[in-house]
C-alpha cells in the first residue's frame, strides 16, 4: 500500500488516525473499533462495508503488537 496515500486517509466517522495492517489487508480505527478491509490495492472506506474488532484485537493493535507498517 502506498504511503503516501495511507498518511491521507483518515477513519470517515471520526477522522482519526488509521492503522495499516498489512497482514489482514485492513485500515483499523482503534478508536471506533473498525477495521476497513482493502480489496485489490483499494482501501474501502465505508463504516457499513467495515468490520468490527474484538476487544482483544483492538487491545493488542492499540499496544503496536501486530504487523502495522
Amino acid at each position: 500500500m502506498d504511503k503516501e496515500l495511507l498518511a491521507m486517509l483518515v477513519c470517515p466517522l471520526c477522522n482519526g488516525k488509521l492503522k495499516y495492517q498489512r497482514d489482514a489487508q485492513e485500515l483499523c480505527c482503534h478508536y471506533d473499533g473498525l477495521a476497513y478491509p482493502i480489496r485489490d490495492g483499494i482501501p474501502v472506506m465505508l463504516p457499513e462495508e467495515a468490520r468490527q474488532m474484538d476487544a482483544d484485537e483492538k487491545l493488542a493493535t492499540s499496544a503496536g503488537r501486530t504487523g502495522e507498517v
